[in-house]
């Protein structure tokens, strides 16, 4: 918890709150059904929650904003970044059900009311949205094709609407055909080592009617 007060020190009461109930919380689901790994529960805000507001480093969310968060699996990035921005609307989608089951738990025990959960591929939902986050669920090119007709058409940021994508590694063979892709280093933000290689990837879209 002191690792996301200090990057992040001007929290509300209830979001400290908040941010401090998701250990207990992923422990208990955790033990029931198993969506984070034992090492990673053990360095959940390092490995987890810091790791998802990442992507708070590079855009700031305005209130009415909507994302969706694509192959969420236990909540990330989307239930750290829905505590972090209240009057943001977050839509948690996944195909695998008792991975949207805990998600709801978590939800409903930190009595977030800005986020709305899915059981589906993403392909179904039919929705648009201002920004699409998600932790590196597949190649970009795939995942492009999944969410290309889900993007709003006016944007309500300077910056235009598009994904914000969480990836680790070398990234250089599978942007290039991505001209106008932006790539944040996290370790220009955060100074723990987990954070060497991984990266905020954003890339606009166009609106597809």
């Amino acid at each position: 918890m002191d690792l996301i007060l200090k990057y992040f020190p001007n929290l509300t009461q209830l979001q400290q709150q908040q941010f401090a109930q998701l250990q207990e919380l992923y422990e208990d689901w955790n033990l029931k059904i198993n969506v984070v790994s034992r090492k990673d529960i053990d360095e959940l805000y390092l490995r987890h929650v810091l790791h998802s507001l990442g992507i708070a480093k590079v855009q700031t969310f305005l209130p009415g904003t909507k994302i969706l968060d694509v192959g969420t699996g236990g909540g990330f990035p989307g239930i750290p970044l829905a505590i972090l921005f209240p009057e943001v609307q977050f839509h948690l989608v996944d195909s695998i059900g008792k991975k949207i089951k805990v998600v709801d738990e978590v939800v409903a025990g930190l009595q977030l009311e800005n986020v709305k959960t899915t059981n589906a591929r993403v392909e179904t939902i039919t929705d648009k949205y201002d920004f699409i986050v998600s932790r590196a669920v597949a190649q970009m090119e795939t995942f492009v094709h999944w969410v290309n007709n889900k993007i709003a058409k006016k944007s309500l940021h300077e910056r235009k609407n598009g994904i914000l994508y969480l990836k680790g590694g070398d990234l250089t063979e599978e942007l290039k055909v991505y001209k106008n892709a932006t790539i944040y280093s996290l370790k220009d933000y955060f100074e723990e080592d987990f954070y060497d290689t991984k990266s905020v990837v954003y890339l606009p879209l166009k609106f597809k009617g």
